[in-house]
């Protein structure tokens, strides 16, 4: 940090290419463009693919409200494909059913830290030709077949929100890819459309003026991290995850998790929610992006059942490297 304020170069410094070598080389996608949010990573990496007013793009009801939001920001339209009921993540044996001569891309979520099934999502995309882009704001580290999550598909986008697996002071975000053609449209836009971004002899950037396509203003501040860190933190976070007497969201096999969450199924989560009442700890619930704004809804066709009757059973639990044995035990008691 005293770095950055000694040198001055606040956007797109040195040690914001730093960092992007450091994730390339950790989830081993070729490319890995900074942006300002994982918001803007999804905003960005839509705008690369050239969706436009009167496409849709196939996602999930089942998350924040971001990975529609900027579906319908570009004027597209959100295609809403139920969850599986125990991992929450999209099911694809329902997506082929939900393809139109107007679908251009699938947003499959990787929620509660966990990738979604990007083999079966990959498959249909390659008999449709359409683009995959996994919003891993809450998987990044996770790893599917071996692979790590972000590095799954044609594009993936990662959020680095405080709250988040890596977090940053502030926010941002991070696009990845290993095509050379989207890399490059992904950092026109986000520097306002600017065909190329050069360094300057006098150590500050600068753009050549050339606008080649509409862009953002998505630049990523500077921050640092440790990938060996960030990995003893999340194996701590696997270790304090093993609650008893719980019906828990499934983790497949194939794939490890990050618990962005740790989520559990209630029969009766008003009377669960009584018990957290008193405590410090305070559980994290979930909407489906329909119900979210009169906006979204609109551009839902129907709601998926699945998804909106797991909503009012879901609770996410107090999770984090810093939860001691003794909060773990406090929350296991309220649970009991």
């Amino acid at each position: 940090m005293h770095k950055v304020l000694e040198h001055g170069q606040y956007i797109m410094g040195p040690e914001v290419r730093e960092l992007e070598q450091k994730l390339e080389a950790y989830t081993g996608a070729k490319h890995c463009i900074t942006v300002a949010s994982g918001t803007e990573a999804l905003l960005i990496s839509l705008m690369a693919m050239g969706i436009q007013p009167g496409d849709e793009v196939i996602t999930t009801p089942f998350t924040f409200v971001a990975t529609a939001e900027v579906i319908v920001l570009l004027g597209a339209k959100p295609v809403f494909v139920d969850i599986q009921p125990d991992t929450c993540n999209i099911d694809p044996t329902k997506i082929e059913a939900a393809i139109t001569p107007r679908t251009k891309a699938i947003m499959p979520v990787s929620l509660y830290g966990q990738p979604a099934d990007m083999d079966e999502i990959n498959a249909i995309a390659d008999r449709h030709n359409l683009i995959v882009i996994e919003d891993a704001a809450q998987s990044f580290g996770a790893e599917y077949k071996g692979r790590k999550s972000c590095n799954l598909s044609h594009i993936g986008c990662t959020s680095f929100f405080p709250s988040k697996p890596l977090g940053c002071y502030g926010d941002g975000g991070a696009i990845f890819t290993s095509d050379d053609a989207i890399a490059q449209a992904c950092r026109e836009i986000r520097v306002h459309g600017q065909s190329s971004v050069c360094p300057h002899p006098d150590r500050r950037w600068r753009a050549d003026g050339h606008h080649s396509v509409r862009g953002r203003a998505g630049q990523a501040g500077a921050f640092r991290v440790g990938s060996s860190a960030a990995d003893r933190d999340w194996e701590r976070i696997q270790r304090s995850s093993r609650c008893k007497g719980v019906k828990r969201v499934v983790q497949r096999e194939d794939r490890t998790s990050v618990f962005a969450q740790f989520t559990v199924l209630l029969d009766d989560r008003e009377a669960m929610q009584a018990k957290f009442a008193d405590c410090k700890f305070r559980p994290r619930f979930i909407t489906p992006s329909p119900q979210r704004t009169a906006r979204l809804q609109a551009s839902a066709a129907r709601i998926a059942l699945i998804s909106k009757e797991t909503a009012k059973r879901v609770m996410s639990l107090p999770m984090g490297p810093d939860l001691t044995v003794e909060s773990q035990k406090t929350v296991t008691l309220l649970l009991a």
